[in-house]
This record gives structure tokens, sequence and C-alpha cells, in this order.
């Protein structure tokens, strides 16, 4: 028997998925549960996170979750289990999942064990990183606050985006997060001169494509690198994508000392495969169901997301509200790490208020006079309270109607709904749907829009002329050419 082990313990895996290793670690499967293994190791334990591998089906990998007891390891599949059975060969070689890192991954897509999934050759001069990184020290942190421009007038006026911190695009199914995210990666990293990595969790495969696809069309593929687990991936292979996206990103901040711009859609799918993975696991569930473990989970993640002294991570992520219920508790802890949050609204969209931001429950640390000017937060500031007011009154003008309101009520409705209207704005990533051409608008623009509608400028000129435009000096060159 030990010959045996012995001879095993120096097969070099060429089939496994990502790097291939040399055993150390050799066992068997003693059960298979779905993608949960239970593996025996007779001479020593493989440590938590490392990973097994199964010549089954082309090569299966399992993360060591827990040590049952001192022979005895459960992990998950990080790839489908299927044939799998009591008594295969388990092989590992102590290391946990690796991540590729280096130049040469730039303007390629990789699944979660860093396989090239664009049909493209293995990526050339790559290094192995393990996806398991610790957060950056305090003493290496930035405290400088700096504004990243998106060009979406909305969003610069009232939730302006930290360069180098965290945001949170919150919404139910259907309401935009993702056609929001993809028209500020075309805005942002087109003039981004540092790397972008997109992270795909638990999405759908067509987005994928379609996002490799207008990257490679507008030219921002060279400096982008995309990372996928797909809808259709088990849990443990989506709950780990994010940690592989997040190494990538780390490399280029603190080995190539460079800007990047990590944009993650879905957060909440990693929150939803952790508690697969733990339903998995048999840990018994906390609040509606979710991990008992998941603000540690998330704050693992999401601590990793930092400025140092060598270079920024700005993030920008999607999160989906389960049922629109903001306090869902997967909400509630993305919250807490963010430093500006974008509340897209149901009720905006069946408006056809686009982009559907919620311009009084969107906030940002970055909306004080310290930060983003005087002029910048006195006009955010009239903006929001001529919005509150209006909302105030809408139930007023829903039982008697508008003419029914004092003079400086009804001008007060009058400048909300023109506001609301210049506030929107055509994408460019929706050109071929609506027809429209896109619009990137400069903050200087926008607030002198602003500025304008609350002194009244536009009080003759219709509502709709203030509709899907750019500046407002659009509004008035439509208005002078109506009849």
């Amino acid at each position: 028997m030990g010959g045996f082990v012995f001879a095993m313990r120096a097969i070099a895996a060429d089939s496994f998925p990502g790097k291939p290793p040399v055993a150390s670690f050799v066992g068997r499967v003693v059960s298979v549960r779905g993608s949960v293994v239970d593996g025996r190791f007779e001479d020593g334990l493989p440590p938590i996170h490392s990973i097994l591998h199964a010549k089954r089906n082309g090569g299966i990998a399992i993360e060591v979750l827990t040590q049952l007891d001192r022979y005895h390891v459960r992990g998950v599949g990080l790839n489908p289990t299927e044939g799998l059975a009591k008594g295969d060969l388990l092989e590992a070689s102590g290391e946990p999942l690796m991540a590729p890192v280096g130049k040469g991954i730039l303007s390629r897509m990789f699944d979660v064990f860093g396989r090239p999934i664009d049909r493209l050759p293995a990526p050339e001069n790559v290094r192995w990183r393990s996806v398991h990184g610790a957060p950056p020290p305090l003493a290496r942190r930035t405290t400088h606050s700096e504004i990243l421009e998106t060009g979406i007038k909305i969003i610069d006026l009232l939730s302006p985006l930290e360069r180098g911190g965290k945001t949170g695009l919150f919404g139910g199914a259907g309401v935009g997060k993702t056609v929001l995210l993809t028209e500020m990666i075309h805005n942002v990293a087109g003039h981004h001169h540092g790397v972008s990595i997109f992270c795909g969790i638990g999405e759908r495969c067509r987005e994928g494509e379609e996002l490799y696809r207008d990257m490679k069309e507008t030219g921002v593929l060279p400096n982008m690198v995309m990372v996928f687990g797909q809808m259709n991936e088990p849990p443990g292979s989506r709950f780990r994508v994010g940690h592989a996206a997040l190494t990538m990103a780390e490399y280029f901040r603190d080995d190539e000392h460079r800007d990047v711009l990590l944009l993650v859609d879905n957060i909440f799918r990693f929150i939803q495969a952790g508690s697969e993975v733990s339903g998995l696991m048999g840990q018994m569930p906390s609040r509606l169901g979710y991990q008992p473990t998941m603000e540690t989970e998330l704050s693992q993640l999401e601590e990793r997301i930092a400025s140092t002294d060598t270079g920024a991570i700005t993030s920008i992520q999607a999160v989906y509200v389960p049922a629109d219920d903001f306090t869902d508790p997967a909400a509630v802890h993305t919250f807490s790490h963010l430093s500006a949050s974008i509340v897209l609204s149901r009720k905006r969209a069946s408006e056809g208020l686009f982009p559907a931001v919620d311009p009084l429950k969107s906030t940002s640390r970055m909306l004080a006079a310290s930060v983003v000017g005087e002029r910048h937060y006195s006009v955010a500031r009239n903006v929001r309270h001529t919005l509150a007011q209006y909302e105030e009154l809408k139930d007023i003008i829903a039982m008697l109607g508008v003419q029914q309101l004092s003079a400086e009520d009804r001008n007060t409705v009058y400048r909300a709904r023109r506001l609301e209207r210049f506030l929107t704005q055509p994408f460019f990533t929706t050109e071929q749907f609506t027809g429209m051409d896109g619009r990137s608008v400069k903050l200087d623009d926008t607030l002198a829009g602003c500025e304008r509608i609350l002194a009244d400028e536009f009080k003759d000129a219709p509502e709709s002329a203030l509709y899907m435009i750019g500046g407002a000096d659009e509004a008035k060159l439509e208005d002078k050419a109506k009849p």
C-alpha cells in the first residue's frame, strides 16, 4: 500500500481544471451527495480551501471546506460531480484554487479555474496565485477622496461615485441594473486609463457574450479582463468566481501599480451561491434562509476592494433586491460596505423615466461641499428638496388636482416634473432598441441645466422638451423648433 501511495503522489493531473497539481495527499471518495463530496485520507488531511482532484469526466475539482475528523474531509464540487462514485481516487497538492495573473490575461475571458472561454489559446507569460487573499492593511490605504464622472446626469448630480470606492446598483428584477452597469462600462472604461475587470456571478451566458462583443467593438477590450461563473454552473463555482476576479484586480493594483475598475454583476448571486453551499454542507440557516456566515463571507470579499498607495480598485456592483424588499438581509449587509448607493425604482421605470434611479433614496458619501464643491452641493440639495416636496404633494394632486394647490406649490410641481424629465437620458448601449443616439453629459452641463430649471427658465417650455436629451441647450433648440 505504501508503494502504491508513493507512486500516486507523483502523478501530475494534466486533465484537471486550473493549474495541474502534483499530488501530495491521496485518498478515496467515501460519499457523494449532489455537489458535496466526502473523502478519506489515511496519511494526513489536506488543508481547508485546498483543491481535491478526481479523474472522472475529464477532471472534477472539489474544494475542502471542513475537516470532519482525523481521516475525513468534506468539500463542495466546483464543477458537476456526475459520474463520481464511492471509491474513486482523490488527489491534492495542498494548494487552494488558483487564478492566472499577468499582462497576458488582458483582453481575455476566463472561468473560475482560469481557463480561457473565448475560444482562443491559453494565455502566455502568466503566473498563478491563490484566490484567497487578505485585505490590505490600514497603514497602506489612502484617504484621498476624488469623484469619478460617469456621464450619467442623475448619478453624477445626486449620487456621485468615489474613485477607489464601492458603488452598489440596487433594484429588483427588470428595472435596468445590467443596462445601467453596461452603460457605465461604456462611459467610464473608454477614458479610464487603468484596467477594467468584469466579473459575472451567476448571470446569463447571453449577457456575457453580448458584453464581450460590445467591448470589442468599442475598443475597450485590450485593457479589460472578463471572468464568468455562469448561472448553470454549480454553487461552488459561482461562490469563488468573485475571489478569482479580485485576485486579478489586486495583481494590477499591487504589482503593475495601475488603477482598476472592477465591475460585478451580480453581488446577490454571490450571497445566493454562499447560501446554497451552506445548505449543502448542512449548516443551520439564519434569518430568511440565508447562511449564518453571510456577513463574514461578504466582508471577506468586500474588504479586499480598497485603494492603496500603489493604486485604486474602484468597484461598481449590481445588487438584485428580492421582491423589491430593501430590508432583505442581503441588501442590508451590502449597503454597509458601499460609499455610494444607487437605488432603482420600479415606479419610475413604469413611467418611462430612464435611467430609473430613485433620486430620494440614492445616496453617496461624496455628496459633501468639502468634496464636490459648494456649487454642486447646493444644486443637488435644491433638486432633492424640490423633488421631495413634489412627492409630498402627489396625494393632494391625486385627490384634488394641481389647480387646487397654492401658486408656490404649483411652481414647485412644475419645476419637479421638468427636473424629472431632464434627468432622463438616452444610453449608448440601448441605441439599437430605442432608436435614439446615446448621450454622455459633463457634470458642469448637468449643474447648469438644473440651475436653469430651478430658476424657471423653462417654465413656458413643454415638459417633453426636456425628456431624453443631453444638456439643457438641446431642449432650448428643440423648443425653438416647435411651431
